[in-house]
């Protein structure tokens, strides 16, 4: 299934609400469900917050594909351009006052998701691939 959404935070549930109908026949527990739409909320958030570098200035392409063994989401946005490179690796064995500001999310969804694709195109912009295998 795909959809286009408004690069708002408000849009944030119906995205929730989308990945969960478009998985409704996948063989998928509760908790795989609401981690593919956590993984996909943070996805979209770094998209508003970072791609856009705010609400409401661009639109975020949500394809899911779900299959016999693993479910395929993929996100695109013709914002600014991302490198996951760019962002340091997280630490998360220090003090909460020690955190870092940036990389939580990323690491979180590469704790969720089996496998992360990030590609960027001048000419297309932003494409993040994630899948999660079905057990």
């Amino acid at each position: 299934m795909q959809r286009s959404f408004t690069g708002d935070f408000e849009i944030l549930a119906s995205i929730g609400r989308f990945v969960a109908e478009s998985v409704k026949e996948a063989s998928l527990s509760e908790s795989d469900v609401y981690a593919l739409q956590l993984a996909v909320d943070e996805a979209a958030t770094n998209i508003i917050e970072y791609a856009y570098r705010d609400e409401g200035q661009g639109r975020i392409d949500l394809t899911v594909e779900p299959a016999a063994h693993k479910v395929v989401i993929t996100l695109h946005d013709t914002g600014q351009p991302f490198d996951p490179n760019d962002v340091a690796a997280y630490v998360s064995d220090v003090p909460i006052e020690e955190m870092q500001e940036r990389g939580a999310g990323l690491h979180l969804i590469h704790a969720i998701m089996d496998e992360v694709d990030f590609k960027f195109d001048k000419r297309k912009g932003n494409t993040l691939q994630m899948v999660k295998v079905i057990a």
